[in-house]
């Protein structure tokens, strides 16, 4: 499919009244927006499969949706570190950060890399990235040892002080997903939770307490007996 036939398709079904709804959400992007839903999205992708070059020209309309296009037909073997970089810098809405991480970054040779790297970075969308990143890669690389994931806890720890609503909120989502990964992490989330709860600052608090609430249920001790 050729770009010119894709972005028509996309522009067909813009709904005007959708991109009210979708700023109700917490999604305002800056770049154009056309109100279509993710789901809409994801049957396009299903159509075109597989397009590297096709998903770095939708990104670079900045058309919100296409970018949303761009990160689910994108190849993950032929992002660059470079590549990456590029996107995240053009992030600007919570969605678009977690549909991109969670269907691309996160299967790339340079995930654990970037997620370390961005952590780091000021931008609320760009460290939003490091930490939905983070998420995404403790359901998703089932293969990867403890350590990989523990290597990130300080991180989450530097993490917990940002008041950024949809930063925290990432923070949070890491250190639950690592918790709720193996009986060892499980016991580790909650210690480094516990550590975060003494960190005097109203994000760290709340990370930590709904962090703990998840991982010490009865539901989730029962859910990592059943995997053990």
């Amino acid at each position: 499919m050729q770009y010119d036939e894709v972005m028509a398709r996309l522009r067909a079904l813009a709904n005007a009244d959708n991109v009210a709804g979708m700023a109700r959400y917490g999604i305002r992007p800056q770049t154009e927006t056309l109100g279509i839903s993710v789901y809409t999205v994801r049957e396009i992708a299903k159509d075109i499969k597989r397009d590297h070059a096709l998903a770095l020209q939708l990104w670079d309309s900045g058309v919100h949706e296409a970018r949303l296009l761009a990160g689910i037909i994108a190849d993950p073997g032929q992002m660059t570190p470079a590549e990456m970089d590029r996107w995240a810098a053009a992030f600007d809405s919570w969605d678009i950060v977690d549909q991109t991480t969670s269907n691309l970054f996160d299967k790339t040779p340079y995930a654990y890399q970037k997620a370390l790297e961005w952590a780091g970075r000021e931008e609320e969308f760009v460290r939003r990235a490091a930490y939905a990143l983070i998420a995404a890669l403790a359901v998703q690389d089932k293969q990867a040892p403890d350590s990989a994931f523990e290597a990130f806890f300080p991180v989450i720890v530097a993490g917990a002080t940002d008041e950024r609503n949809f930063v925290k909120k990432a923070v949070n989502w890491a250190l639950r997903n690592i918790g709720k990964r193996s009986q060892a992490l499980n016991a580790s989330a909650i210690a480094l939770a516990r550590e975060i709860q003494t960190i005097p600052a109203k994000s760290a608090r709340w990370i930590a307490s709904d962090a703990l609430r998840e991982l010490t249920s009865d539901k989730a001790q029962a859910r990592l007996a059943r995997r053990k």
